[in-house]
């Protein structure tokens, strides 16, 4: 017959584990499962060991319901507390701060109405001088009139320049008097009868001929 081994004796539910009061859950668990494992087959035993774990997690839901610390629990907190801990990571140092370069966005020129005054010196003869050789050379030559609206935009947008010091609005005057010259121009082309010393295209070139003339003249 075999014989079945003691058990643990006392009066308190872990003195039959075989426990302290202070033991934490996972060594009860521990103690219950060794003492199971020794008695064997004994109802008796056995039945002694699960009264004994059942004590034990009754008492401790009771000192829970009750809002008390356990004895486990007080341990483990000091346990926690007496640990070395972990040493904290240094703080990244701070990223320096990019600061974006101000855009000193100047606003856009206006094509405000100009001043009217009558250009002096070389200013007055440039302008002349260059238009008359233009509208000869036009009456010259029928075919030349692209030629002629071109140079003839170039010398109105120099003498504007040298007048205001601005070129954006030379710029922008100068475009402007040739497109309205060249809308008179077919407008007028449309009307008249042909001629038979001027073809359309010379026809159509005059007025914007005159326009940059007078505006490189009288525009300041």
């Amino acid at each position: 017959m075999t014989q079945t081994p003691d058990l643990p004796s006392g009066s308190t539910p872990y003195e039959r584990l075989g426990i302290s009061a202070d033991a934490s859950f996972d060594v009860v668990q521990a103690a219950k499962q060794t003492l199971l494992d020794q008695v064997g087959d004994d109802a008796i035993a056995r039945a002694r060991v699960e009264a004994a774990y059942d004590a034990v997690l009754m008492e401790r839901l009771k000192e829970r319901q009750q809002g008390k610390v356990s004895t486990a629990a007080r341990t483990a907190s000091n346990r926690e507390q007496t640990a070395p801990q972990a040493p904290k990571q240094p703080a990244l140092a701070n990223l320096p701060q990019v600061s974006l370069p101000k855009l000193n966005l100047q606003p856009l020129p206006r094509l405000a109405l100009p001043q009217l005054a009558l250009a002096q010196g070389r200013e007055l003869w440039f302008p002349l001088a260059a238009s008359g050789a233009l509208l000869l050379f036009l009456l010259a030559l029928p075919s030349s009139a692209e030629l002629v609206m071109a140079l003839a935009t170039g010398v109105c947008l120099i003498n504007l320049q040298r007048r205001s010091g601005r070129l954006l609005p030379a710029l922008g005057w100068s475009l402007a008097l040739l497109s309205l010259g060249l809308l008179l121009g077919g407008l007028t082309a449309a009307q008249l009868p042909t001629l038979p010393y001027l073809n359309n295209e010379q026809l159509q070139s005059l007025p914007a001929w005159l326009l940059l003339l007078l505006g490189g003249l009288l525009i300041a």
